[in-house]
């Protein structure tokens, strides 16, 4: 074999092992995002756990605030169906996007319960509905953190995918950009 040759088969070689490892990189990255987004789905389902036990207490005590209460259960149930249609595959846009807008819609509804709460000075009485309301803002806190590092894992892959000469490979195996919450 001449010169020539075994320059090419290096070239060759270095370019198989560069693709294996950027291809493995970036199925790496991925997984990162649905590691941070099964975090993320259990504090949405501790969250909709504890509204659904907050509304059952809060239904009898004030039936004139049937507006509010419909609209968190609404709301919630939008963020479960889009949480449910992002679980199989979360680095993808679409899902992730309509979870993103239920979520908002879910927290608009969340504050308006909340701030509901604060004006209904007879329900200060009610320890048991203030502990539930304490944990709920707990899980909130948690669930805000664990969408951070969602969104962490999501720029390192957008970042990945976007780089020469890992775009290439990216767009050759269908790796598309991710979305954030």
């Amino acid at each position: 074999m001449s010169n020539l040759n075994w320059a090419l088969w290096t070239v060759a070689a270095l370019l198989l092992f560069w693709g294996i490892g950027a291809y493995n990189r970036l199925m790496r990255l991925r997984n990162a995002i649905a590691a941070a987004f099964v975090q993320l789905d259990e504090h949405l389902t501790t969250r909709a756990q504890l509204c659904s036990k907050l509304l059952i207490l809060l239904q009898p005590l004030l039936s004139n605030e049937r507006a509010t209460f419909e609209a968190l259960e609404l709301a919630q149930a939008e963020v479960s169906a889009a949480a449910q249609a992002a679980r199989p595959r979360p680095y993808l846009a679409e899902p992730v996007g309509m979870l993103g807008v239920a979520s908002a819609v879910h927290a608009a509804a969340l504050t308006r319960l909340m701030s509901m709460l604060e004006h209904h000075a007879e329900l200060r009485e009610q320890a048991d509905l203030y502990a539930l309301v304490d944990e709920l803002k707990m899980v909130e806190r948690q669930r805000s953190f664990a969408r951070q590092l969602f969104n962490q894992a999501v720029g390192q892959f957008n970042e990945a995918i976007t780089q020469f000469p890992t775009r290439v490979l990216a767009s050759m195996y269908g790796f598309r950009e991710a979305r954030s919450l």
